[in-house]
Formats: C-alpha cells, sequence, structure tokens
C-alpha cells in the first residue's frame, strides 16, 4: 500500500498571501477552489479573523474571535474559482471585518472540501446537508438544531479526529472536540481557556459516522442554523492530536509523517493561554517565530518565544514557553502537510 493517496496537498491544503488594494482582485495559487477560506491581516491589530464557507455561501462571514453570528458582507470574499477566491471592492473604508483595504497584508489559510453542492446526510437523529472530501478527510456540515440532545451525520465515514462547531443564525461560542478529549470535553476556539466537560455540548464521544451533541444553545438552538468543519486524519497529509511539553527550550518533537505547511496549537490544561498559527509562508525559513491567535485580532507577533521548526517528518519547539511547551502540560495540534514523508511512489520528502 502506498504511503499516502495525496502527493501533492496543495490539491486541498495551502496557504496564500496578498496585499490588500481597496478595489477587489482575484487571489491566485491557492491550487484548488476552496471550500472553506480563513482570512487574517496580519500587520495591524484590531483587525478581525475572517472565515468564509462554501455551504453557507462565501459572502457570508463568521468570525474565529468573536462569538458573533454569521454576517452577509460583500467586502470580503465574493466567490472562489479553480485557483483561488475574489475579493470585494472594499468600499466600507478601515473596519475589522476587511480582507482587502489598501496596502495592508493579508494570509488566507484554504482547505478543499466536495464543494458547494450538499447532500443530505440521514445518519443521525437530525438530518444534515454535508459537503465532503474523503481523500483529505474533510467535510461542512450543516444542520438546524433541535433543542434537544441528538446526533448529527458527519459524512466523514470514519470517527472525526477534529470538529469545530459554530452557531449561524445568532451568537455563541465556538466549540472544538479534537481526538484527545474525553467524552463531553470541549475547548473553545474564541477563547484562550482550557478545555472543560460541558455535557449539553458534545454529549458523547462522535462515531464514524456522527456527531452527538447535547441541547446547548451554542451547538443545538432550536430552529437554529449550525455549522460542523469536521477533519480525519490522512496519511501524509493531516494530523490533529496532543503532546506533553518538556520545559525544555530544545523542545517536544512532534511526529506528523509530513513536513507542515500549517499547524496550530493549544495549550489544553489549567491554564489561559492562547492559539498560536504558524505556516510556511508567513515564515518561510526555520525557525519560525511569527504566529497569528484564532481568538485574538492582534497583529502578527514575533518572538523567541514561539520559535518552531518545520521538519520533514514533523515539527520540533524550539522554546519552553508556557504557550506551547511547559513541562508537563497537554497541548493539542492541528497540522497540514506541505510535502508528505514520503511520496506514494516511495521517494522521500527534502526537509526545508
Amino acid at each position: 500500500m502506498a504511503y499516502t493517496t495525496i502527493d501533492l496537498p496543495t490539491d486541498y491544503f495551502n496557504t496564500v498571501t496578498y496585499t490588500g488594494n481597496a478595489s477587489g482582485q482575484t487571489i491566485t495559487g491557492v491550487g484548488h477552489q476552496p471550500d472553506w477560506i480563513w482570512v487574517k491581516q496580519t500587520g495591524d491589530a484590531g483587525y478581525d479573523h475572517s472565515l468564509h464557507n462554501s455551504v453557507s455561501g462565501l459572502l457570508k462571514q463568521l468570525i474565529s474571535n468573536k462569538n458573533d453570528a454569521e454576517i452577509t458582507n460583500t467586502d470580503t470574499v465574493t466567490s472562489a474559482n479553480s485557483d483561488g477566491f475574489v475579493l470585494g471592492a472594499d468600499t466600507a473604508g478601515p473596519n475589522a471585518n476587511s480582507n482587502n483595504q489598501d496596502t495592508k497584508n493579508y494570509v488566507a489559510w484554504n482547505w478543499k472540501s466536495g464543494g458547494a453542492s450538499t447532500s443530505t446526510n440521514n445518519d443521525g437523529s437530525t438530518a444534515s446537508q454535508v459537503t465532503v472530501n474523503s481523500t483529505s478527510g474533510f467535510s461542512i456540515v450543516s444542520y438546524t438544531g433541535t433543542g434537544s440532545a441528538t446526533s448529527i451525520g458527519h459524512g466523514l465515514g470514519a470517527k472525526p479526529d477534529l470538529i469545530i462547531s459554530k452557531i449561524r443564525s445568532t451568537t455563541g461560542d465556538w466549540n472544538v472536540y479534537n481526538n484527545s478529549f474525553a467524552a463531553q470535553e470541549r475547548i473553545k476556539l474564541n477563547s484562550g481557556g482550557a478545555k472543560n466537560t460541558n455535557t449539553s455540548i458534545f454529549a458523547s464521544l462522535p462515531s464514524a459516522t456522527v456527531v452527538n451533541v447535547g441541547n446547548g444553545g451554542d451547538i443545538n438552538t432550536s430552529s437554529g442554523t449550525h455549522l460542523f468543519f469536521c477533519f480525519k486524519s490522512v496519511k501524509g497529509f493531516s494530523r490533529f492530536g496532543s503532546y506533553f511539553g518538556n520545559g525544555n527550550a530544545d523542545g517536544t518533537f512532534v511526529y506528523c509523517g509530513f513536513k507542515p505547511a500549517f499547524t496550530m496549537i493549544k495549550r489544553v490544561t489549567d491554564a489561559t493561554e492562547g492559539w498560536i498559527m504558524q505556516d510556511n509562508k508567513t515564515g518561510p525559513r526555520n525557525p519560525i517565530d511569527n504566529f497569528l491567535g484564532a481568538n485574538s485580532n492582534a497583529a502578527t507577533s514575533t518572538t523567541t518565544n514561539a520559535h518552531i521548526d518545520y521538519v520533514s517528518n514533523g515539527f520540533k519547539l524550539r522554546h519552553n514557553d508556557t504557550r506551547g511547551n511547559t513541562s508537563g502540560k497537554e497541548y493539542i495540534y492541528w497540522a497540514f502537510a506541505e510535502n508528505p514523508f514520503v511520496t506514494s511512489t516511495g521517494i522521500p520528502a527534502t526537509a526545508r
């Protein structure tokens, strides 16, 4: 059997950077038609994260650092094409929800699922609308809440390693399940807080077919519209898990089976620490020492306290900061590949 089914990860995930022009522009170089586009202005504080998906419609916007409801914003992403996406004219002037301010620098992380067309999934007690890419292990799920505990089909065909939940129709927190969590544990994407147990959010562990939800308003408001972004690990392309810090500047090594293009790290035990987002485009050389936070509208932070090396088969922490490497503390991570460690033809990938 081949080591990986994905020799070119940019077919399914890629990071691009661009400079705004305030008059509308097409962003190319993504390498696929994205179904989930996550944009952040990098140079100035006060600019929110801007998240768009093909199931809601790309004109709809969610903000990872806030609990706001979904809004329509024509100043941001307006459409997608086979190699990227199109931005609006940004005539509103400087504002936190802008993706195309003149001369401002941006990063956009892009994932491909199954396209804008959805199919009805009846695996759960409550029907869902799902677009899924079985090769890359990614589905986007839309459903209407019931107000009482239920199950929602996710379409992956295997137990998800990561579930990101957001209510669209009203305010509510982003809730995250990671495969290292026990039943009913969750953490918030829009918060720096530690994980906790909440029976009203994830009522029990997910299965190969469904996500089991409680009656909490964030995840199951009666007649409310909700989203899941679901991922399973794919050998040579993506990996989701946890590690424990060693408290040493020669930090923990995390095996992924590929050279990362993107990592996201969060301390989950007994401390308030923000999410750390890093990638191979805003940090093209090791050690990468700049990062953004999913729960913060701050500009890119550059510090040796976030040093990380992307190597041919994973990532190596090069610091002992509390955000990523306190001794004995648990951290979760998400990682997507630049190159698999070994291609489907058996050719090893090179280090950075």
